[in-house]
């Protein structure tokens, strides 16, 4: 009798317990060992974008005429971004003093100061330009330890460290099926990321572009847990903990 109770309760935990298979990262990446890196980044303007523009020289003065008056190139990350930075209208378009209105949406930040270098070099001959997107954020939702919207300051962010800056996966977080929605030219795009394989590295979702949202949903467990479902690994856990009571009192 005390063999087949001792039996039940080893069947019990085990079909409680979560598996490695659902919790262990990139469980292929012995494939990843020396690989060659062939993906690069840099984020592309898009409409509704925010750019700090930055202009410099060695005679500050012949510079004056094209910052605008309320820009403040010290600080460009305050509460109203959109009173410091230029922002790309709907045609993909930024007013600039003096050199009126062009366009940067669908080039990189380098294609864009090496167009407006260009275009001030005929007024100022040591030009020097920057350009940062102030804009460039990302939101992760659902079973993440620390939800929220992330700002990236260097514009430049993986998918496994924007589920770093959440937190990490919550116990209750589903490694299989991490959900990825970007709008890229007026189109919504959906993918699905499984974190327990390698795949990722080579998805064009492994580096997050500004405006990203990353999803994570809820395991079974997780969805049990909240109360729709009845946690039956809860449940079982706490019948092995009374039966394994039992069993000890009854010896």
């Amino acid at each position: 009798m005390r063999k087949k109770f001792l039996l039940i309760i080893t069947f019990l935990c085990i079909i409680s317990c979560a598996t490695k298979k659902e919790i262990v990262y990139f469980q292929d990446s012995e494939e990843l060992n020396l690989k060659v890196i062939n993906q690069t980044f840099e984020p592309v303007i898009e409409t509704y974008d925010i750019l700090h523009i930055m202009i410099s020289s060695i005679d500050d003065e012949v510079v004056k005429p094209f910052r605008r008056s309320i820009q403040n190139e010290n600080n460009f990350s305050n509460s109203n971004p959109g009173l410091q930075g230029y922002l790309v209208n709907t045609k993909g378009n930024i007013k600039f003093p003096i050199l009126g209105t062009f366009s940067v949406a669908g080039k990189t930040r380098g294609q864009v100061e090496e167009d407006l270098k260009a275009r001030l070099s005929e007024y100022i001959t040591d030009v020097v330009v920057d350009v940062r997107i102030m804009n460039f954020k990302v939101t992760v939702l659902g079973e993440v330890n620390n939800p929220g919207v992330f700002t990236i300051s260097d514009e430049r962010v993986t998918l496994p460290e924007a589920i770093g800056l959440a937190g990490d996966f919550s116990k209750d977080g589903m490694r299989e099926n991490v959900t990825i929605i970007r709008e890229e030219n007026g189109i919504r795009r959906v993918a699905k990321i499984d974190f327990t394989k390698t795949d990722l590295f080579s998805s064009p979702f492994y580096f997050l572009k500004q405006n990203d949202i990353v999803y994570v949903e809820p395991s079974n467990k997780g969805v049990k847990k909240s109360g729709f479902i009845p946690d039956i690994p809860a449940l079982l856990s706490l019948f092995t903990i009374i039966l394994s009571t039992v069993i000890i009192i009854t010896n």
